[in-house]
């Protein structure tokens, strides 16, 4: 009779641990899957902003461009 009761007082342990395990598992699993999604979104802004720079890059050259062009046109005109 004793016997029988620690033998279901262990198996009622074992299955413990294996459910603590298992919930341990599942915790690391989502929280890995909030990180990588949290990586996405941030590779996503760094993206967005590497546009937005190259953008303004394009831009500045553009004026840049537009500005020497008016200067040798101005030079130019005067012979």
């Amino acid at each position: 009779m004793i016997a029988m009761d620690m033998k279901q007082l262990l198996n009622s342990m074992e299955n413990t641990i294996k459910l603590q395990g298992r919930a341990r598992a599942e915790k690391r699993a989502r929280r890995a899957e909030q990180e990588q999604e949290e990586f996405k979104e941030k590779l996503m802004r760094i993206a967005a902003s590497q546009v937005e720079l190259d953008g303004m890059a394009a831009k500045k050259k553009g004026t840049d461009a537009a500005v020497q062009r008016d200067q040798l046109i101005g030079l130019m005109g005067g012979f």
